[in-house]
């Protein structure tokens, strides 16, 4: 039985169907949705240096996709957000590991506020890795 689900976001169309997905999962199985939101920081500091100010507008990014998806659960169902940095796929997986996820849910190309969080080679290389099963959503 599925008790923790990790839907992992960006912001994009992709990663919306995602939550959507994990959210019926959830009510089905009566399972906690954790979202995590990766400020790719490696992508990051190929387009800029990296300064307070661009730090900040990062996690105020973040901090903004992470409370719509928390505002499209219904209630009644379980929910927690977290916010990381670094590279997507490790930050996932890392995430996965640690915090006992039963299924990881996510959309399969993301390009959303920060391009190339969740790209479709950062859901590909999730498939293979990871140790939990994946649902990849198109």
């Amino acid at each position: 039985m599925l008790k923790n689900i990790l839907v992992p976001i960006d912001g994009s169309e992709g990663s919306d169907r995602a939550v959507a997905e994990a959210i019926k999962l959830a009510e089905v199985c009566e399972a906690k949705l954790n979202f995590l939101y990766i400020a790719n920081i490696n992508q990051l500091a190929i387009n800029a240096c990296l300064s307070d100010v661009v730090l900040e507008a990062v996690t105020k990014a973040g901090n903004v996709i992470l409370d719509r998806a928390m505002q499209m659960v219904p209630s009644g169902i379980k929910k927690e957000a977290f916010s990381e940095t670094g590279s997507p796929a490790v930050a996932i997986l890392d995430f996965a590991e640690h915090s006992g996820t039963d299924l990881i849910v996510m959309g399969s190309r993301g390009l959303g506020v920060v391009k190339g969080v969740l790209l479709g080679s950062v859901s590909q290389y999730i498939v293979e890795q990871a140790k939990c099963p994946v649902l990849v959503v198109k």
